[in-house]
């Protein structure tokens, strides 16, 4: 959980009523029973779902998605992408998840995404964008770190409690509540888990056998160089965006690599 905690919607001297106490004891529990910690970062985090939910959850979702786009299903694209991720997956901390990746036609978009459970895709802009395996395992160990940190269901446990500690005000403070909430806590931690995605993404990159020092460089190249909007962030701008500065990745992956080239394996 955040240092910054979600904010009390109603000022007031009185004693918190019976809906608050027992919103409050349930909150404890949840955090007591289910702080777990995440692999290679060691970071303690809140997740109310187990990772069989994570599996469940992601195959619903994949088949939506697949189903609404155009998915190649046979190729040198796909194959890549495979061949990429079985070499990542063979050195991820995995919990039973059901991984599989799958390409998306779309060369316009330069992204790829996971689902909690294990579920990947990646658009063909994003393997245009990644001339080397190198580079293409910096972009799927990145994705295959928000799996094994469960990032997915740890934010739906997080949103689950903000709503269970706002229950009972009403409309107006609800929606203030919700959106500070938002602002000091949403927010920052996503730029957390961006970067602790990052970390573990080189990691297995080493460990699969891929040369970490490409994590750095990748960036550097989608940042185009720190300018644009992929540039530097300050002030208040930094602290509501929700993925942390090309400027701020790049210096900590370089931060990173000592770790990461000792987990090269090695000849």
């Amino acid at each position: 959980m955040s240092a910054a905690s979600y904010p009390i919607p109603r000022a007031t001297a009185q004693q918190p009523g019976p809906r608050a106490r027992l919103a409050t004891l349930l909150l404890a529990a949840a955090a007591l029973a289910s702080c777990a910690a995440t692999p290679i970062t060691g970071r303690r985090s809140l997740n109310l779902f187990s990772p069989q939910d994570d599996v469940a959850i992601g195959r619903q979702a994949y088949a939506e998605i697949l189903a609404e786009n155009n998915v190649i299903t046979s190729g040198p694209e796909l194959a890549r992408a495979q061949r990429v991720m079985e070499r990542l997956v063979a050195v991820a901390d995995d919990a039973g998840y059901e991984w599989e990746v799958n390409v998306i036609d779309d060369d316009a978009t330069v992204n790829a995404f996971a689902l909690p459970g294990g579920k990947m895709a990646v658009y063909t802009g994003m393997l245009n964008a990644c001339p080397t395996d190198d580079a293409l395992a910096v972009v799927m160990g990145h994705e295959i770190g928000h799996v094994v940190a469960r990032h997915g269901t740890e934010r739906m446990s997080i949103s689950s409690a903000a709503d269970l500690v706002l229950q009972g005000v009403d409309a107006n403070e609800y929606a203030v509540g919700a959106q500070l909430a938002v602002s000091l806590l949403s927010r920052p931690h996503g730029r957390r888990q961006e970067s602790e995605s990052d970390h573990i993404g080189i990691i297995y990159m080493a460990r699969a056998g891929y040369d970490p020092r490409e994590a750095p460089a990748f960036w550097g190249r989608m940042s185009g160089g720190g300018g644009g909007s992929g540039g530097v962030l300050g002030g208040v701008e930094a602290f509501l965006s929700t993925h942390p500065s090309h400027e701020t990745r790049m210096r900590d992956l370089e931060a990173w690599l000592p770790e990461a080239l000792a987990e090269r394996p090695r000849p």
